[in-house]
């Protein structure tokens, strides 16, 4: 699973840090823009990660499959819980790889939740 991981495409970024200016943030395309434009929540839950009030249902979801911890890449822990986050993240949203580490988006991984189905209330 993280084979395919690595192999998505990343959806668009850029290396602007989360506290600039409406200008920056304007000529930021994609997902990894300041502000958090697409909703993404990092996978596995961290334990610094602010729950944002208006907490897309997806990322409720993996949350409550996957509680927040401290588990830093590379230890055991870690991989199983990216693992569960993952499958939980692909049955209503996308995974999209954090390859450039851009500034306010500290993750490896994270998920962009899907649209709401239709007639969903």
């Amino acid at each position: 699973m993280f084979l395919m991981l690595m192999a998505l495409p990343v959806t668009s970024s850029a290396n602007q840090p989360t506290g600039t200016n409406n200008v920056a943030a304007t000529k930021c395309k994609g997902c990894f823009c300041p502000g958090n434009p697409c909703q993404l929540c990092r996978l596995p839950p961290h334990t610094d990660d602010p729950i944002p009030e208006n907490e897309p249902e997806t990322c409720r979801v993996i949350r409550e499959a996957v509680p927040p911890a401290s588990f830093q890449p590379g230890e055991n822990e870690y991989f199983a819980n990216l693992d569960k986050a993952t499958i939980q993240c692909i049955r209503s949203g996308d995974v999209i790889p954090n390859t450039r580490r851009v500034p306010g988006y500290p993750g490896r991984v994270y998920c962009k939740p899907g649209l709401p189905a239709l007639g969903a209330h």
